[in-house]
């Protein structure tokens, strides 16, 4: 079983807490044997999902939107991004060099077209910018690729 990742970024720390709760949760069920995570390993949601994966050990492949994306991470993620990337029993480019909202729906296309099921960190709420959460929701859709959304009762971004 293919899980993809996508999600907000830049949360607050008690909804982390409650985010990293609801994504084992929604791992707790998988045969181990099988799970691979499918992620772009930014901040975030992308991090602790693979995180979690790689903890239970599950496989876990990496999507890169660009050959500019790491540069384009807060640089506190950076040790983060690479030892997960070092991690990787697969990744996957692209084959974009600027990190623009252009790559990143790119990425997140590929990271769809991976996956048997998409775990969405969303607030329900219109993307903020283009190849936000809710276009890869939206994408997923359109591709038949089943979506769970986990968001925290009453939080707010």
């Amino acid at each position: 079983m293919h899980i993809g990742i996508t999600g907000h970024r830049g949360l607050a720390a008690d909804i982390e807490h409650q985010v990293r709760q609801l994504l084992d949760e929604a791992l707790r069920s998988e045969d181990l044997a099988e799970l691979t995570g499918v992620s772009c390993i930014a901040d975030g949601p992308d991090a602790w999902f693979a995180e979690a994966v790689l903890r239970r050990g599950g496989r876990l492949e990496v999507v890169i939107p660009a050959k500019e994306y790491r540069e384009g991470l807060p640089a506190w993620h950076h040790p983060a991004y690479d030892q997960l990337l070092r991690r990787a029993s697969e990744v996957h480019r692209t084959g974009m060099v600027e990190s623009d909202e252009a790559a990143h729906m790119a990425g997140s296309e590929i990271l769809v077209e991976l996956s048997d099921r998409l775990l969405a960190v969303w607030d329900g709420l219109p993307a903020r910018g283009y190849g936000g959460t809710a276009d890869v929701v939206a994408y997923a859709e359109r591709l038949g690729v089943p979506v769970q959304v986990l968001w925290p009762r009453g939080a707010t971004r």
